[in-house]
């Protein structure tokens, strides 16, 4: 059993009842200077706003408290009160989480914000993962699903051979294995000394990370495969949360939900701003022909929709994600 797993699995026992209230809720995240850390200071000040120093909240960017794994880990067995990810890093702690990974489910930015802020869906996705000691205070759009490429890729044969870092997730791996790559799941600290050295030929991410993170120093090509959009959570150890006052809890609550509402047009005019800042610093961003597109979109969502059917909890979340778009389509 991995370690994210028998970590969930723990907090379901006895023993998982143990945390004591805390005055400090440490808020982590791999990234900075993108959507998940404007989020966290947005949170940080709506707190500071409702409780004072009721409750600290620490921001810990950049990896700054350990891999991705390891604070996946830490919010489970409650050494970090709050992670913030996106859904694709913490599919082996639930699959259900897979649902927002779907390829093509969501168009667009707006359509991911009419699912997720929707007081409705919202509530339902707040407790989905209370099973595993998770609840989620933030639900954040993040970005489309690009691919930097040391070298250029501008059609479907150029995918032959790769190897590129994915998210842990099947449904970046297994679509990216159906188009010929080899997809190599890493932490986000790991990708630019790979890069350099050769170990892996691209990445998978959306353009505020490449640019953040100023990739551009070591590839500059970027593929517009539009694969999905990324949702990012954050997710909060159940039992410390249950350990706090209730009006902490209350705030906790109103705060994430009023910080994920503020940032969504910022995380939507950042997407924009880091295209730009990629072409200004010699990127490049390369189209595939239309019909190499189409093909490549629906081989994606062929290869996720068997991922998700196999799973019926899975397929619940994403079915019910659906019967939202239907509404919000006018279907």
């Amino acid at each position: 059993m991995g370690c994210l797993a028998g970590a969930a699995l723990a907090l379901s026992l006895p023993l998982a009842g143990t945390a004591q209230a805390q005055d400090t809720m440490k808020l982590a995240s791999a990234t900075i200077n993108d959507v998940q850390h404007e989020w966290q200071k947005e949170f940080q000040k709506e707190m500071e706003a409702r409780v004072g120093d009721a409750l600290t909240v620490e921001i810990y960017p950049a990896s700054q408290l350990g891999a991705i794994p390891r604070m996946a880990e830490g919010v489970l067995l409650g050494t970090i009160e709050a992670f913030t990810t996106p859904t694709a890093f913490v599919t082996n702690v639930d699959p259900r989480f897979q649902a927002f990974d779907m390829p093509g489910l969501f168009s667009d930015a707006d359509e991911v914000s009419a699912v997720i802020h929707d007081p409705e869906f919202r509530d339902y996705l707040e407790t989905l993962f209370l099973d595993k000691g998770l609840r989620i205070v933030g639900a954040i759009y993040n970005s489309p699903v690009l691919m930097l490429s040391r070298e250029p890729v501008t059609t479907l044969d150029g995918f032959d051979g790769l190897k590129v870092r994915t998210f842990a997730s099947p449904l970046q791996m297994q679509p990216m294995s159906a188009i010929g790559a080899n997809p190599t799941p890493l932490a986000l600290s790991e990708v630019i000394p790979q890069l350099q050295s050769g170990g892996i030929d691209g990445m998978l991410a959306g353009m505020p990370i490449l640019t953040a993170f100023k990739f551009y120093d070591t590839a500059v090509n970027v593929t517009d495969i539009n694969m999905s959009q990324i949702v990012s959570v954050t997710v909060v150890n159940e039992t410390w949360f249950q350990s706090q006052s209730d009006d902490v809890k209350t705030a906790i609550l109103e705060a994430g939900r009023a910080a994920e509402e503020t940032v969504f047009p910022w995380g939507v005019a950042n997407v924009e701003r880091a295209n730009g800042a990629w072409l200004e610093n010699g990127g490049t961003i390369h189209m595939l022909p239309a019909d190499e597109k189409a093909e490549l979109q629906e081989t994606f969502a062929r290869v996720g929709n068997e991922i998700i059917d196999s799973q019926p909890d899975v397929a619940e979340v994403r079915d019910r994600i659906a019967a939202r778009l239907k509404e919000v389509r006018g279907e």
